[in-house]
């Protein structure tokens, strides 16, 4: 099974995205805040880290940054989840190292479409 970390400070959309991953075969582990995504993901080394941008302490930009500069973390693809959609946000999280988008809010086909795509780029 592909798991999927799931980083979000809104304890009703990581139970959402939970049960839509579990439903479609995914191994889903869910954090709340960023140092919990940092140090959720050295330990299970996932193979996609669903992030939210906007959340208390740590933001997503700040933890797709450290990421990025983790050596065993770096090249594990990133999609932000998150309501920011001016097209102004999407270049700063780009920049920041996410590998895709996930618009709040979103449909179950949505989610499962772009974490799919994501997880076929990944095995190229």
């Amino acid at each position: 099974m592909t798991n999927v970390l799931v980083v979000d400070d809104d304890a009703d959309i990581r139970t959402l995205v939970e049960f839509r991953l579990t439903q479609a075969g995914y191994d889903v582990r869910c954090e709340a805040d960023g140092e919990g995504c940092i140090r959720a993901a050295r330990e299970v080394k996932p193979k996609l880290i669903i992030l939210d941008w906007m959340m208390p302490t740590m933001s997503g930009l700040e933890v797709c940054l450290a990421l990025r500069a983790d050596r065993e973390l770096c090249t594990v693809p990133v999609l932000l989840l998150t309501a920011k959609t001016l097209e102004a946000d999407v270049e700063q999280g780009l920049a920041a190292g996410a590998d895709g988008y996930i618009v709040k809010p979103f449909s179950a086909g949505d989610l499962l479409s772009t974490v799919d795509a994501a997880m076929r780029q990944r095995s190229r």
